[in-house]
């Protein structure tokens, strides 16, 4: 029953009988089904109807149509299901226009035609991968033979560069500190470690993966998805694992960059690369407090990325410094398993209620994703849509907007922070100690949003843990003790303090006339479309400065944006026969400076958020994006030979 000729989202063709068929279904997301029904009859009438979602939420797989409605949609369904069965599992062709009507179906009201064009890009309709390089046949193959690539780092976008190196027929390495691939999924390893974006975005549009077992995953199952991608793909032989890139240097008079870097055991070498593609992340170099005494702690201590595989955290007295994103993770999880756990948090966090942040995935969803024509595709565009559509707007600070409390920015903000405060009230009505520690005083969504299905709240009222908002004065070999004199006993400690985010490259790289790229930064990265950089020719960022991403949707959009556009550079170069391709340096001005008004104007720049790992020393972002996804996505689709000088 497998066809490779098939296209790979129209489901696997299959022989359950009806009854397994309808006990499928009862898992599954009925506005999904109802677009694959149109795919398995063709008939339109499916989406044209009164049963129809309510609302575009990405947790609300059932987009709050009523229970009667979804068990009328399930039970009309198993007979087209069936009928599509014993035809051959053959679905329909699809037009455009109808294709257009089923994602505003989902969306509950009309796209942009730019919308609609990335959602065609991403869903992959047709079968096909449009990113895929298809032009490697194109090059002189001694040209590619002298075109080394050097990847920094084997995570989300280095695997994809990869991918598509491979494709070209280009030479390359690529080099990964660690052991094995998946890069922050890798290093995570920490109890309760998950993506925070839906699993069914959270991977690469052309691999999906059918195989979640939760709605958002935990680490063993990202950095196996990683592992099999990488192996699928045929990238181990191009690895040197346990290898760190300790510097890079330009050498003006080859064009080439040769690139040090240092093994395990200590040995070094340097790569030659005719180009390099950074994709190390920023989320990699871990951000340690300045305490004093932290060296004089008698217990155990780490940071959380650095979780050791054979600690054992039960019946510890356990201190947590740091409640953000991983802090917001580890807590829940070891709260019932430690003799006590002190929380020690700097600044209240924003907490979105999202009720299937732990949810399995049950079995009935997996199969209607297995077999029910773009069935995985169309939950993908529920889960990716609700964050894509409404762009940026709802995070611009309205001058004329007043709010005493500094916690909103506009008229649609408050409306988000009700919501979020309400559900705070919701669990700790019994508890306004608690509440009073939890609600933050700044804008809401202005620092990294928080997703919850209830477990931090849980956590926190629970009797064998304290949230302790008093400061840090020193640690001690017994425990922390704040500035109030107190000190909080702890057997270990654990410092979940997040990351260098502005640094962005933990070694320097040395590009025209020797010039640094740490020191041409300083504490204000840019890179234009946070790709390139000038005086750095022939250098291609991913996830570079400014896009980083607090709203829209996961990474794997821009690794897939950022990939493209620095292999159709190098197609640039080559196809040219020139040596290398450079930004001009007032096409990035421009742009940076636009990038600046642009962040500025959005609620994480807002002069209330005193401490945020998005900022820089003077309270400046240049780490988040300011651009809605499809608005970058049009940026970068196309490399412009006129903002760059190809020589």
């Amino acid at each position: 029953m497998n066809d490779p000729t098939r296209n790979p989202h129209a489901g696997r063709p299959f022989d359950a009988d009806d009854a397994a068929v309808a006990a499928a279904l009862e898992d599954a997301s009925v506005p999904a089904l109802l677009c694959s029904l149109v795919h398995m009859s063709g008939d339109p009438s499916w989406i044209r109807g009164p049963r129809r979602p309510r609302m575009a939420v990405s947790s609300a797989l059932q987009g709050q149509i009523p229970p009667d409605e979804q068990a009328a949609v399930r039970a009309e369904a198993l007979a087209v299901i069936a009928e599509y069965r014993d035809a051959g599992c053959r679905p329909r062709e699809l037009g455009r226009d109808l294709l257009v009507e089923m994602m505003e179906f989902l969306a509950c009201g009309p796209m942009s035609p730019r919308l609609r064009d990335l959602f065609f890009f991403d869903l992959q309709f047709d079968g096909i991968d449009a990113a895929a390089i298809t032009w490697g046949g194109d090059i002189d193959e001694a040209v590619k033979a002298d075109s080394p690539v050097v990847v920094v780092g084997a995570g989300m976008a280095g695997i994809q560069a990869g991918i598509r190196l491979t494709q070209a027929g280009l030479p390359f390495t690529i080099v990964e500190k660690n052991a094995g691939p998946g890069g922050t999924w890798w290093e995570n390893r920490y109890p309760g470690a998950r993506v925070d974006v839906a699993s069914h975005q959270y991977c690469y549009a052309f691999e999906p993966s059918d195989h979640w077992s939760e709605y958002y995953c935990q680490h063993p199952e990202l950095r196996s998805y990683f592992t099999r991608v990488l192996d699928k793909y045929a990238l181990r032989p191009h690895c040197r694992f346990e290898t760190e890139v300790t510097g890079a240097e330009w050498d003006e008079s080859a064009a080439r960059w040769r690139v040090a870097v240092r093994a395990a055991d200590g040995s070094t070498d340097v790569l030659d690369a005719r180009f390099v593609i950074s994709a190390v992340g920023s989320l990699n170099i871990p951000r340690m407090p300045d305490i004093e005494g932290m060296e004089s702690f008698a217990g155990p201590s780490f940071h959380s990325t650095r979780w050791p595989a054979d600690f054992d955290h039960r019946g510890l007295r356990f201190a947590l410094l740091g409640a953000g994103a991983s802090g917001f993770q580890i807590a829940p999880t070891i709260a019932g398993e430690v003799d006590h756990l002190s929380i020690f948090q700097r600044t209240a966090q924003w907490v979105l209620h999202n009720p299937i942040y732990h949810e399995p995935v049950p079995d009935g969803e997996t199969w209607a994703m297995r077999h029910l024509p773009f069935y995985g595709r169309w939950l993908r565009f529920m889960m990716t849509q609700p964050g894509l559509g409404p762009g940026v707007e709802s995070f611009r600070i309205d001058s004329d907007h007043v709010d005493p409390d500094n916690q909103s920015v506009n008229t649609a903000n408050a409306a988000t922070r009700d919501f979020m405060l309400g559900w705070m009230r919701s669990h700790l009505a019994d508890r306004p100690d608690l509440l009073e520690k939890v609600t933050p005083d700044y804008p809401a969504m202005g620092k990294r949003i928080l997703l919850d299905n209830g477990s931090w709240f849980q956590c926190l009222k629970k009797e064998n843990v304290d949230l302790v908002r008093t400061g840090i004065d020193r640690i001690v070999p017994e425990g922390i003790v704040t500035v109030d004199g107190t000190l909080h006993r702890a057997d270990a400690i654990c410092y979940a303090t997040g990351f260098r985010h502005n640094e962005f490259l933990a070694f320097d790289m040395k590009g025209r006339n020797g010039v640094s790229l740490h020191s041409q930064w300083g504490d204000e990265p840019s890179a234009y479309l946070g790709i390139t950089v000038p005086n750095f020719p022939n250098l291609f960022l991913c996830y570079g400065p400014g896009t980083n991403l607090a709203h829209s949707a996961g990474l794997f959009f821009h690794a897939e944006y950022q990939t493209m556009h620095a292999m159709q550079a190098i197609h640039s170069v080559l196809a040219a026969d020139a040596h290398t391709i450079e930004v001009r340096q007032d096409v990035h001005e421009r742009y940076v400076g636009e990038l600046v008004e642009q962040i500025s104007s959005l609620v994480w720049a807002h002069p209330a958020i005193r401490h945020s790992h998005y900022k820089n020393p003077n309270g400046k972002v240049y780490t988040l994006s300011p651009w809605s996804i499809d608005e970058y996505w049009e940026m970068t689709r196309e490399v412009d030979p006129e903002d760059y000088l190809i020589a």
